[in-house]
């Protein structure tokens, strides 16, 4: 079975999806067709997230994609109000005291909260930790829905979902790319997206572009029961060294030691040392205790070398365009990113966010 197409989405996860919704909306004509290695899209990054809509996520750099993505994420009624709250220690109070300014002076609602209010927060909490940057526009994301939403737009503007699609080969004939699937199928198209996830830098060495450095990391995930039971005011708790993460959930505990492992590109799984370390840190910053733990999953986190995403044309190979790099907040950004990335494809004016820091080109030297 052969097919031709005009564009070629390698990916149908986040990026993908709300790249290919973003290409309908803004009226992008010829056959646009999404090839999914999986037999279902989502099935490793966005299945696997813990996602919240939190600005200061990510960084300064990454933080316009994310205020530019809050309205439209709450038009879609995906958003669920939460709160966040980092976390400082004794002795590091004017970092925090920065980290809320800096990201104050970016537009974000955030403040400086005292040991009185994050133990009302967080009872039980470790007395090392004496302030806290609250956020008040903090919210849950509905990860399924805003993905579903995305994948019903991208068909119903007559986008193809090819499942169990993964590419094997792909090399330039002309004017076009031709791609060969790993059954046997074949793709003719005249541009490639790269919205391949973890695996991004492999199709780019198999299309014959440089690789940009992006890295998959291991992050696990534990549900788990605790006393006391999490309350339903309970934010979403971090640190200002990235050691943990965790939130309520139905109940439970969503727990993470923040653990960042450099791995292959795979289906992955949690380890149970991760699984520890989660648990042994949580015990040391609150006096609650995990009774019992009911779920545990691992995902990978693709990151650009510094860690921003990367959208635009490979500046050395015609017709291949990079959607890659999204790290931990690519659902957050979905939609100011999946705006970003169509309109350059497209050659269309910037939209809310400006292009520049997330080309490709600003990895090549010289």
């Amino acid at each position: 079975m052969s097919f031709s197409c005009d564009i070629a989405i390698v990916g149908a996860g986040m990026a993908g999806a709300s790249l290919a919704a973003a290409l309908v909306a803004h009226g992008a004509g010829g056959r646009i067709v999404m090839l999914e290695g999986e037999d279902r899209p989502g099935y490793h990054a966005t299945g696997r997230s813990a996602a919240f809509w939190h600005e200061t996520y990510g960084g300064p750099g990454v933080q316009p994609l994310s205020q530019a993505s809050g309205p439209a994420l709450w038009a879609l009624g995906v958003l669920h109000k939460r709160r966040g709250l980092t976390l400082a220690r004794k002795g590091q109070e004017a970092e925090l005291h920065a980290f809320v300014e800096r990201f104050a002076a970016l537009g974000v609602r955030i403040s400086v909260a005292d040991r009185a209010l994050i133990t009302h927060y967080i009872p039980g909490l470790n007395p090392d930790y004496v302030l806290g940057a609250l956020e008040e526009d903090c919210c849950d994301i509905d990860v399924a829905a805003l993905h579903q939403h995305y994948l019903a737009e991208a068909r119903q503007g007559g986008v193809d979902l090819l499942c169990d699609a993964r590419v094997a080969s792909a090399a330039r004939e002309g004017e076009d790319w031709a791609l060969t699937l790993a059954d046997g199928r074949t793709v003719q198209a005249r541009l490639i997206v790269n919205a391949a996830g973890a695996w991004a830098d492999g199709l780019a060495t198999m299309a014959g572009a440089a690789p940009l450095g992006i890295t998959p990391y291991r992050r696990t995930m534990i549900q788990a029961r605790v006393d006391p039971a999490p309350t339903d005011n309970l934010p979403l708790v971090l640190d200002l060294d990235e050691s943990f993460y965790f939130k309520p959930e139905s109940g439970r505990l969503w727990l993470t030691p923040h653990d960042e492992t450099p791995t292959p590109p795979c289906d992955a799984a949690p380890e149970e040392i991760d699984v520890a370390l989660g648990i042994d840190r949580l015990e040391h910053i609150t006096d609650w205790r995990v009774e019992r733990i009911e779920h545990r999953w691992a995902g990978l986190r693709s990151f650009a070398p510094d860690r921003l995403p990367v959208y635009g044309f490979d500046p050395a190979v015609p017709g291949f365009f990079w959607c890659a790099g999204q790290g931990g907040f690519g659902i957050q950004t979905a939609p100011a990113g999946a705006d970003l990335a169509a309109r350059l494809l497209l050659g269309l004016e910037a939209g809310a966010v400006a292009p520049e820091a997330y080309r490709p080109g600003r990895f090549v030297q010289g």
